[in-house]
This record gives C-alpha cells, structure tokens and sequence, in this order.
C-alpha cells in the first residue's frame, strides 16, 4: 500500500514539474540568439501576398514562418485595439516601402503581421484603415500569442533564416522603433544582410 502511495506522489510531482516546464517554456518571449517558438499561419489568399511570402501562387494549407523565401522576417505582434500599434502603423508601412524601395533589401527583408485577439475581420480592418502594404495573420484564440510568451503590443520579432533553411531570432522587443532608418540599420546589422 505504501509503495502505490509513493509511486502515485512521484507520478504528481513528475507531472507537475512537465506542465510547469511547459508553461514557463510559453511565459516568456523568444529571446535573441534562439529559434522562433513552432507558428503555423494561415496561407493567403490574396495571390500578391503569397507572391510576397515567397510562397508559391497555389499554396494551401499552412506554412511557418521560417518557410518565407527571405534572409530577414521582421513580425510584428499587433493588436487593432492597441493604441500604440495603431500610433506606430505608418511607421511600420514606412518601413516596408523603405525596404521595397531599395534593391539591395527587395526580396531579402519580409514583414508580417500577427493580430493578437483579432479576428480575420478585425485584422482586414486594421488593414485598410492604416493602409498595411504587407500580410497580416489573425490569431482571435491567442494560440499564437500563447506561443510567443504573452507579449504586450506592438511587439517586434527580427527572424533571420539561413540558406539551410535554420533560422535565429536576432531581435525580440516590445514597443515601437525610435526611427524608421536606424531600425532598419539595425536589423540590416544584426541579421548580417549584404
């Protein structure tokens, strides 16, 4: 009888500690210098933003992130309802026409956008109210901002993806970006673009 007792308290303590290293794994957001939590996306229907992605004009299904034919993925975690994404909207799409604008960085560098909480209603409107040049993913259960620890918006993750097909996270931050050139200065920096 004792034995059973004992056996069935280290099975408790064992599960404990697993669902405890499951969540403090999804409490925290991707750090610098490790890989981008598993996140599947929804592939576009729009064919321009497929084209964009990379990702082939008759893609169905899914994709990840790491997938996305670029050196750089920059993802922005937003949220329609958050003031301070929808105050750093046009500095975003600043950022996107600096980078198309460019040939050096056209194809290389890619922005993506997630909304957390936003329904694929909530993130078209958000769309065409600031104008967003880039896709932009709903995530209205959260699953994808459970994966990313949670985040508060707007939220900036710099994913850089090497020829093998790896990928590093080489920039995880809250808040919007001082200046649209020294960001992309940075991210050219950080990622090692050429």
């Amino acid at each position: 009888m004792m034995k059973k007792i004992i056996v069935c308290m280290l099975v408790a303590i064992m599960t404990a500690f697993m669902i405890m290293g499951y969540v403090s794994a999804a409490s925290s957001p991707p750090a610098a210098g490790g890989m981008l939590p598993d996140i599947k996306l929804s592939m576009p229907r729009d064919s321009a933003e497929k084209s964009y992605l990379g990702l082939g004009f008759f893609g169905f299904g899914s994709f990840k992130i790491p997938e996305i034919k670029a050196s750089l993925v920059i993802v922005e975690i937003f949220s329609m309802y958050c003031p301070y994404c929808q105050r750093e909207a046009p500095n975003v799409n600043q950022l996107y026409d600096k980078i198309e604008q460019n040939p050096a960085l056209k194809g290389k560098i890619k922005i993506i956008g997630i909304g957390a909480g936003n329904t694929s209603y909530e993130v078209g409107t958000f769309k065409k109210k600031y104008n967003v040049p880039f896709p932009l993913f709903a995530d209205g259960d959260y699953v994808i901002h459970k994966t990313v620890g949670e985040v508060r918006t707007p939220y900036f993750i710099g994913v850089k993806i090497n020829p093998d097909g790896s990928h590093q996270v080489i920039y995880s931050k809250l808040g919007g970006f001082e200046g649209v050139d020294q960001f992309l200065e940075m991210m050219i920096k950080l990622s090692g673009i050429q």
